[in-house]
């Protein structure tokens, strides 16, 4: 089990980023959460196998139609053990 926590740069507010990312976490088996923060960047929080962490991760670089992905911060977290992955 491994975690990671991600800060989105670009156009990821108002374009559903949000729900795609729930949707699509759900997917690849991740547990955790995403929410907008105030500076119209999004923040997630993924857990779960590193494989599925890593596909995840590239996946968010597209999202969905409407975003455009400028930059990724990733830093490694310690698990928290979340049962299902939602929007905050």
């Amino acid at each position: 089990m491994a975690a990671v926590r991600l800060i989105l740069h670009g156009r990821v507010q108002g374009v559903f980023y949000r729900d795609w990312t729930v949707s699509t976490a759900r997917d690849f088996g991740l547990t955790g959460w995403v929410r907008n923060l105030p500076d119209d960047t999004v923040e997630a929080w993924l857990e779960g196998e590193t494989a599925a962490i890593d596909s995840m991760v590239s996946a968010m670089q597209d999202g969905p139609p409407r975003a455009r992905v400028e930059r990724i911060e990733r830093e490694a977290a310690e698990p928290q053990g979340f049962a299902s992955f939602e929007r905050r």
